[in-house]
């Protein structure tokens, strides 16, 4: 169990919090508050599960007392029954501690933004971009979450070099993030007449959609250039000024959006992407830092590894981090992802609970 020592210190965190998120005040810092509320709701819960954890406890010490006591067989054995039962309950209860004490993702229920690009493998690469952008486009769908395109880059055979949208719903970041990193397909190409299985590579970003109060874009640091549209678009493509480039001149980042008609609209989603993607680099950058102190090592976390590997003569689907594997590629190409995703989820949070 947790020390009591530690636990009572957070009932006074909390005791601390409630009277400064009842103060007007405290709302005037959106930022500052909102943070402020997340560590409240944190400790609220872990407040709740402490009193159930001395409620039982308090339960089991009378029981105890009474099985010292009792001589009647018939009561003591009602008592030990009883005890069995109280001693699974405050295992349990242990167990949720542990869970709530682990620090909370701020990020896991904003919207994600997904880029898919190809990787080693040319045009194959490609159209595994495409393959992957219907499977994510799927599962959203089965989450009831929204979907909207931000750009893309076709190369005219169906692939496409890069892809970027957005997903908007319910923990659709806390979900998608563990779909970072390199995805691996070995599968016969079309074009193939020797019958040969090739290995090509893609590669996933999950970045958090940034709020405006996340973080703070100096007008001054942005270099916007506009331009004629290219490839897809409709009739006025070619023919107005509508495409947006957005350099982040500190840190080099270049975000470009065509996808609208409008130069207004592609400008908001160029920024839309160029916010989250710093924020995302901030998010690394804190990682780094808490990974230097510990052997680094192949995690849930790490998208730079191969974390998945897509083999169609196989039929066969598996994930690398946590030896999962599936024999119907079918089906999690159709968007049933959610075996691996919530196994990758529980790794995630038993990976922090050990810690």
């Amino acid at each position: 169990m947790i020390p009591k020592e530690k636990l009572e210190e957070l009932k006074e965190e909390h005791a601390s919090l409630q009277k400064q998120v009842a103060d007007p005040a405290a709302m005037a810092d959106a930022r500052a508050f909102r943070t402020m509320m997340r560590r409240f709701n944190e400790l609220e819960s872990i407040k709740s599960c402490y009193a159930d954890y001395q409620k039982i406890e308090t339960e089991l010490d009378q029981t105890q007392q009474l099985l010292d006591t009792e001589q009647d067989a018939e009561l003591k054995e009602l008592a030990n029954e009883e005890k069995s039962v109280l001693q699974e309950e405050l295992e349990k209860c242990v167990q949720r501690m542990r869970e709530l004490l682990i620090p909370a993702d701020p990020n896991a229920d904003k919207n994600a933004i997904i880029e898919i690009r190809a990787g080693t493998g040319g045009e194959e690469a490609a159209l595994f971009v495409a393959d992957l952008y219907r499977m994510y486009s799927y599962y959203a769908e089965s989450k009831g979450w929204k979907h909207q395109l931000i750009d893309l880059n076709e190369t005219g055979l169906g692939g496409y070099k890069e892809i970027i949208f957005e997903l908007s719903g319910e923990g659709a970041y806390g979900l998608m993030r563990f779909e970072s990193g390199v995805h691996r397909v070995q599968r016969i190409p079309v074009t193939e007449s020797g019958g040969r299985i090739h290995t090509s590579a893609v590669s996933v970003a999950v970045l958090p959609e940034a709020d405006e109060i996340d973080l703070e874009i100096n007008d001054a640091d942005l270099r916007i250039d506009v331009y004629r549209s290219s490839g897809h678009g409709g009739q006025s493509v070619n023919t107005t000024d509508s495409a947006v480039r957005i350099t982040h001149i500190p840190t080099g980042l270049v975000v470009t959006c065509q996808d609208e008609k409008s130069q207004i609209k592609n400008k908001a989603k160029a920024m839309k992407v160029l916010r989250s993607r710093l924020l995302d680099a901030e998010i690394s950058r804190q990682e780094a830092e808490i990974a230097s102190a510990r052997k680094a090592q192949v995690s849930t976390g790490d998208r730079s590894a191969k974390i998945r590997t897509y083999n169609f003569p196989q039929s066969r689907v598996t994930d690398h981090r946590i030896n999962l594997t599936s024999y119907n590629l079918d089906s999690i190409l159709a968007g049933n992802i959610d075996e691996f995703i919530q196994a990758l989820r529980i790794a995630w949070q038993n990976e922090k609970v050990n810690e």
